[in-house]
């Protein structure tokens, strides 16, 4: 039963890992939560001289959750201004326009 505890605590800690590198928001907390039941859950199930490998995945889980906390409170989003496009924008519409224009006149 530890056996099968850990791999699934292993499987959630890989997966903790990947979310927390991916720009998903808070969603990583969902792997990383299960994660940390499954190593609590194998951790109890271990004897005392079994316990190094949980230690190991805690404070992977850990670092995850830190790194994802991080990056929700500490990194803004900047939106920048695009003038370059905004300006291109105006340009088509005045084009169009004009284009248009050009149509009614070009009409008996």
């Amino acid at each position: 039963m530890r056996k099968t505890f850990l791999i699934i605590a292993i499987i959630f800690t890989v997966l903790s890992i990947v979310f927390s590198a991916l720009p998903l928001d808070t969603l990583a907390f969902a792997p990383i939560g299960l994660a940390l039941l499954f190593i609590f859950i194998a951790f109890k199930k271990s004897e005392v001289s079994e316990r190094k490998l949980p230690k190991q995945l805690f404070i992977i889980a850990y670092i995850c959750a830190i790194v994802v906390l991080g990056k929700t409170f500490l990194i803004k989003d900047k939106v920048a201004v695009d003038t370059k496009f905004e300006q291109q924008k105006i340009d088509t519409k005045q084009e169009a326009k004009k284009d248009l224009e050009d149509l009614e006149k070009d009409l008996p």
